[in-house]
């Protein structure tokens, strides 16, 4: 019979555990059933009451990490985007990559005129004519989730520059929509008023099954904080370096020297890369 164990979160709060929550996540990271029911087990025979759902997070990523590296990084995903802070510009390029894999032209970081005073835009997207500015929140800390008073602020924002972007005669596109998004979660209430202004809202996982989540896996779209061939200082030289996502790292030789990594090492991470993103060169 499963154990009935109440854990602590992050935020202090007690929950009872779901060892079948466990089991679904490992296996969406890609591990068999045969891998993710041995770590299920194994998980059960140590956890205890009160025990910090980091602790038992960083077990499971351990074990998996011995059975399938590449299913590692993906069960690491959320844990790789905060650490791509602490500023936001990472998660805006990662954002933004996102969003050209969706066909859309992306800059970032645009300083754009409103009716009222000037606003930097994290990214200005653009397809079929139409523009969309859209404004990251990047939280480095799980436990932060974007209010209402969020969206409130994002509209307004959009609602100046839109002012002046489709009043201007110099500009050929039509600035139609505001994004707000968020690597944590939004409240109910912030849901509902971007709903009812027209703010599209993109979360780790809302929408559901299409949200922050759901798109880096569909697009392998990996942050290089996911990845286990690397240390942390290594990633976050190499994040100082402006490489954001594991795809660059396949043209990133001479930077992956510069930072002291040697030739077979080199080759370790490509490989990885290669592996966590099924990429094929036949």
């Amino acid at each position: 019979m499963e154990k009935q164990i109440y854990i602590k979160k992050g935020n202090g709060e007690t929950e009872l555990f779901s060892f079948e929550k466990l089991k679904n996540s490992l296996r969406s990271s890609g591990a068999s059933n045969e891998i993710a029911d041995s770590i299920v087990d194994k998980i059960q025979r140590d956890i205890y009451d009160g025990m910090a759902s980091n602790a038992i997070y960083k077990k499971a990523f351990g074990l998996l990490k011995q059975k399938n590296k590449i299913s590692a990084s993906r069960y690491s995903l959320k844990r790789a985007i905060f650490d791509l802070g602490p500023t936001g510009f990472p998660f805006e390029r990662l954002i933004g990559a996102l969003l050209k894999e969706k066909g859309f032209e992306t800059k970032v970081g645009v300083i754009l005129k409103g009716e009222c005073v000037t606003h930097e835009i994290d990214v200005l997207a653009e397809k079929d004519e139409y523009v969309y500015a859209i404004e990251c929140k990047f939280h480095t800390d799980p436990r932060n989730t974007s209010n209402v008073r969020v969206p409130l602020y994002i509209n307004s924002r959009f609602l100046d520059i839109q002012e002046q972007w489709n009043k201007d005669p110099k500009n050929k596109t039509h600035l139609k929509q505001g994004w707000l998004v968020t690597n944590t979660r939004f409240t109910e209430d912030a849901i509902n008023y971007a709903k009812c202004v027209g703010l599209t809202l993109l979360s780790w996982d809302y929408p559901s099954n299409n949200g922050l989540k759901a798109n880096i896996d569909t697009y392998a779209l990996y942050p290089i904080t996911t990845l286990t061939t690397l240390s942390k200082r290594e990633k976050h030289e190499l994040i100082a370096h402006d490489i954001i996502l594991v795809k660059e790292l396949l043209n990133a030789t001479d930077k992956m020297k510069s930072i002291g990594l040697s030739d077979s090492k080199i080759q370790k991470v490509k490989n990885e890369v290669i592996n966590l993103c099924r990429i094929n060169f036949s």
